[in-house]
């Protein structure tokens, strides 16, 4: 059994993307590593050179800035690096730039590879999500946050990034057949400095909308306001040990008061079932688990 992780970037630096984090965290369960670099104007492609691995392998991609609909930008891209896996992996390992993988699930998500690597039908292993906000100290908790994604496929050149690349579905559009694993994604997508948060919405959301869209609903600020949250709970656990130096560095201050939780009766209710029961009514589910 081979495994070949790969992510895409562009303009870490600018954006504040842990993206050397999120390398480094699945480099023990990978044999190599690809890394998609697109063109970028702040050293990104030198901080990628910087991590000191010999499972890394770096291709550069230049991203088309002509397309701003829907995202597909980011599943183009992803598709890219995919593509550029060669046919001895067995299983590809997806990683966002702002996702990292703490190293307590290691063992659980190498024993789901080679518990799975010979059974055809398992075309990718799901993972538990952790969505973090505004700091490290607090994890989203409403409905508003995907629980699970797909972040292991099998290296089957017929699946493909969906529409804005959280997730993969087939060149039929058909669902991909998933086991679950013991193991959660830490996306920290929502820490960054105020100013660097701004700065990634609004380069974010120019791969989704038109000029005249972003002038219309993207406030003209320097700093992202953290406030506008409806519901978030304090985070209890520990940090991936590759995340410890940017935890410690935070150095502005955001605090979520619980009794301010912006949620409709509605939402409370089915809030409450699904902390009881584990369920999640009309949960969204681009995946089929066997």
């Amino acid at each position: 059994m081979k495994v070949t992780g790969f992510t895409i970037i562009r303009n870490a630096i600018k954006y504040d993307y842990p993206v050397v984090e999120a390398i480094t965290s699945v480099l023990p369960v990978c044999d190599e590593f690809l890394v998609s670099v697109g063109n970028s104007d702040d050293g990104t492609m030198e901080l990628i050179k910087s991590i000191p691995s010999p499972k890394i392998k770096i291709m550069e991609s230049v991203w088309d800035d002509n397309l701003r609909e829907g995202g597909k930008l980011l599943s183009i891209e992803t598709n890219k690096a995919f593509d550029a896996i060669d046919k001895s992996s067995t299983w590809c390992f997806y990683i966002q730039s702002d996702e990292v993988i703490h190293e307590k699930y290691h063992n659980s998500i190498r024993k789901g590879m080679e518990q799975y690597a010979k059974d055809e039908n398992v075309e990718g292993l799901l993972f538990d999500y952790v969505h973090f906000y505004g700091s490290y100290n607090y994890v989203g908790n409403s409905r508003k946050w995907y629980r699970n994604e797909i972040r292991i496929i099998r290296n089957n050149k017929n699946i493909r990034s969906y529409k804005d690349a959280q997730g993969f579905r087939k060149t039929d559009d058909s669902k991909l057949n998933v086991k679950k694993i013991d193991a959660s994604v830490f996306h920290y997508g929502w820490v960054k400095p105020p100013k660097a948060q701004q700065a990634k919405q609004e380069n974010f959301h120019k791969m989704w909308h038109d000029d005249a869209w972003m002038k219309k609903n993207i406030e003209a600020t320097d700093e992202f306001d953290y406030s506008k949250i409806d519901s978030l709970e304090e985070f209890k656990g520990t940090h991936p040990v590759v995340m410890q130096a940017r935890v410690k560095a935070q150095y502005w201050n955001f605090k979520f008061d619980a009794s301010k939780i912006k949620l409709s009766v509605k939402d409370k209710f089915l809030q409450v079932i699904e902390k009881n029961t584990g369920w999640r009514p009309g949960e969204y589910k681009n995946y089929k688990l066997i």
